[in-house]
């Protein structure tokens, strides 16, 4: 396929962009570039889109989470959670050098926890306003529920902690506010627990983000997007004026010759990798501290009358468990949590999954006989901000390390980055 494109005479292009990585912030990328007026080729090594984080995250869509995790209490709560198995937040202690460099730095921005969190609401603001747009404008169907997202707290102490951050975002501009347990109640009838009290945000929402990336990758093609999936990229060359992109046949494609490598020549490269962004960006000069944060979720199926009328159609998070729930549609109830520092680990363990399971029917009066469990590994950065920028080398550029937001921000960011692009290589 490199080889046709090359054979056409360079004067009848529009600029070429090559995107590595087709999850939310590479689609949502090759959208804003497309709309722009670039050729836009997305290598991917999967077969198919949004296939890694972007599979099947919390679902939330959550200015109200924009708050940072650098700060002292995290920590400690950190330290404390270390001897507990089902704890929400689970740290291999093996020494690993990347592992215990990310911390050390994840430390070093406690100083920064305001700021970026300010930044992080603003970000999640401009992003979910575009996503709406893009949504409606191009028809695209992902289980959107604009319901508002409710956190709810078991104790004093946690709700009374929790408004300091409340204050703080709001500060930040986000409309988020106090609930009793009275009022909890009425904006979700479905919760059976007791709960001190909460906070409501009424502009956050939910949705699927794999239909949803599924769906813009579709409507990117129909407008001249070119994907090629089942392909890894190998190596980035700066010739006099260009980029050549190397890639061949990756472990998920069946069909020819991983020995064979094709190129792709482009006037710029954005780097969407998620969690291997880390390595794309060695290779190409640049240190992009992206660690792999693994959370979990568990897809409760909705068979039943009884368990559709009993399931919550309000999204929320239990600020003790930090657990999240989503309903996707009539029949879908998504439900996710934790976050494990354990490397490039994907397997599920059943010991993460079981207290999703249990929290959902400690919380509702439904079934949960059908669950589908998935583990997905989250882009982090130290400071807990996105990486949306160029690289030192020409013609380089970086949309990544969302962490546990991409859902939430990949909309802004991939206008921003797309915007970068068009001032230093214009149509």
């Amino acid at each position: 396929m490199g080889h046709t494109l090359e054979a056409i005479p360079r004067s009848v292009f529009m600029p070429h962009v090559v995107i590595i990585g087709s999850g939310i912030t590479g689609v949502t990328s090759a959208y804003e570039l497309s709309q722009l007026g670039y050729q836009v080729t997305v290598i991917d090594r999967h077969l198919f889109p949004a296939m890694e984080t972007s599979f099947a995250n919390g679902g939330q869509l959550s200015a109200c989470n924009a708050e940072v995790w650098n700060q002292k209490s995290t920590v400690l709560k950190g330290i404390k959670w270390m001897a507990q198995k089902n704890a929400p937040l689970l740290l291999n202690p093996s020494f690993s050098v990347h592992k215990y460099a990310w911390l050390m730095e994840f430390l070093g921005n406690i100083k920064h926890y305001e700021s970026n969190t300010h930044e992080t609401v603003r970000l999640a603001l401009l992003a979910r306003k575009r996503l709406f747009n893009i949504a409606e404008q191009e028809n695209i169907d992902f289980d959107l529920e604009k319901r508002g997202i409710l956190h709810f707290y078991h104790s004093e102490q946690d709700y009374t902690f929790a408004t300091r951050v409340n204050d703080m975002l709001c500060t930040g501009g986000l409309e988020r506010h106090a609930v009793t347990l009275d009022e909890i109640r009425k904006i979700e009838p479905s919760l059976t627990g007791n709960y001190y009290g909460g906070f409501y945000c009424p502009g956050d929402a939910t949705g699927d983000i794999h239909k949803f990336t599924t769906g813009l990758a579709n409507v990117t093609q129909k407008n001249g997007v070119n994907y090629l999936f089942g392909m890894e990229v190998v190596d980035v060359e700066h010739t006099q004026n260009k980029v050549l992109i190397k890639y061949h046949q990756s472990t998920e494609n069946m069909l020819q010759n991983a020995a064979v490598v094709e190129h792709l020549e482009a006037d710029a490269v954005l780097v969407c990798g998620g969690v291997g962004s880390y390595q794309l960006a060695n290779q190409l000069g640049d240190r992009v501290n992206i660690y792999p944060v693994k959370g979990y979720s568990i897809t409760v199926q909705l068979d039943d009358q009884h368990s559709i009328e009993n399931a919550p159609w309000v999204s929320l998070l239990d600020e003790s468990a930090k657990i999240v729930t989503s309903r996707l549609g009539t029949d879908r109830l998504r439900i996710a949590g934790t976050a494990e520092f354990n490397g490039y680990n994907r397997d599920i363990r059943s010991d993460r999954i079981q207290p999703l399971i249990d929290w959902t029917n400690k919380n509702f009066d439904i079934s949960t006989e059908h669950c589908i469990p998935w583990a997905g590994l989250r882009p982090m950065m130290p400071n807990m901000m996105p990486v949306v920028r160029r690289g030192k080398r020409e013609r380089v550029f970086y949309n990544t390390g969302h962490g546990h937001l991409g859902w939430t921000l990949s909309a802004a960011t991939a206008a921003m980055i797309s915007q970068e692009i068009a001032t230093a290589y214009p149509v």
